[in-house]
């Protein structure tokens, strides 16, 4: 009786599937970790690299310093230079704060109106048209603000807002046309479409039972969204709005373009100014190694106030939720 020969294959197929699910498990596990390993190599680096100035300027020093002159040394003794970052961080929160008040509604009214009030046949161009502005370059932004949005819009704006409200200091002149306001009515275009394409996905998938279940009761079409759709869907607000909010205070070109980069800081929104990423792209290339050493210190500062908005977020989102869930048991 000849022996039966076993096929080889079923029991390679077998030892090649038990040796996938670990792979893939490293594989995935590697890419996971490898965003902690580069974020962590760039605070490493950035921070050793200011590290000079903090212990030149002590680090409150240096955010609530409002002088700003760089130093010519090789940055390897004394400086000669000082660093406040004030003024820089003070233009990065008015103009970050412009963008969400004037963006935040628009994109509000943009998401509901496409979900709620837009014929079909114009949902879906619509959302297109709003997620193409997402698409368009920070330097494109820059140049139609600079070139035609200010001098052709936001001037005769500007000089009647100062000729009107002039004598309450957050509407001063002169009037020059770029400076903060001007930044940020920009940004509040580049971050808009960001805000309207999550908010616009958070109402979508609404359930639509509480709604039919408000129409019965008897309230209107403006009742169902103040009182049932928006309600429900305020934590994903609040986390696009925090998601624009980073976007527009890490915006750089188009910032640089219009806010006017002095190193002064003013309390008039019309005035000129600066911020800390437009300041670093506009200054970095002709710096001396000690100036650099300041560039990077700004650098460490503006990802300092990203995480804490993001850190922010993750906690008033998750704050939200469970308040939310808490009530509806």
């Amino acid at each position: 009786m000849s022996a039966t020969v076993r096929d080889p294959q079923p029991s390679l197929r077998a030892r090649r599937k038990r040796l996938a699910d670990p792979a893939f498990r490293w594989f995935v596990t590697l890419a996971g970790t490898s965003v902690f390993v580069i974020l962590a190599a760039m605070v490493v680096r950035t921070t050793t690299d200011a590290w000079p100035i903090f212990q030149h300027e002590g680090f409150f020093g240096f955010l609530t310093g409002d002088r700003w002159v760089s130093g010519s040394t090789r940055g390897t003794g004394d400086f000669t230079g000082t660093y406040g970052a004030w003024p820089f961080i003070y233009g990065t929160l008015v103009t970050a704060l412009i963008a969400i008040v004037i963006a935040l509604p628009l994109a509000l009214c943009v998401a509901i109106y496409i979900n709620q009030l837009a014929p079909k046949r114009l949902r879906n161009p619509l959302s297109y048209t709003v997620e193409m502005l997402a698409a368009v370059p920070s330097i494109v932004f820059g140049m139609w603000g600079l070139f035609w949005l200010v001098p052709n819009v936001l001037l005769p704006v500007f000089g009647w807002l100062e000729s009107a409200l002039g004598w309450f200091f957050l509407f001063e002149g002169p009037v020059f046309g770029r400076g903060y306001l001007a930044a940020g009515i920009v940004l509040a275009i580049m971050i808009l479409p960001i805000i309207t394409a999550i908010v616009r996905e958070v109402i979508a998938v609404h359930p639509a039972d509480q709604q039919h279940a408000a129409y019965a009761l008897g309230a209107t079409r403006f009742e169902v969204i103040r009182k049932v759709v928006l309600p429900s869907s305020f934590s994903g607000i609040v986390g696009a709005t925090m998601l624009g909010l980073g976007r527009a205070i890490g915006e750089t070109i188009a910032v640089m373009m219009l806010i006017g980069s002095t190193k002064s800081w003013e309390g008039s929104l019309l005035r000129m100014g600066d911020s800390m990423a437009a300041h670093i792209a506009a200054t970095f290339k002709d710096s001396s190694p000690e100036a650099v050493k300041g560039l990077m210190a700004i650098g460490v500062a503006l990802f300092l106030f990203t995480m804490i908005i993001n850190v922010a977020a993750r906690l008033l989102v998750w704050r939200i939720g469970r308040v939310a869930g808490d009530a509806a048991v």
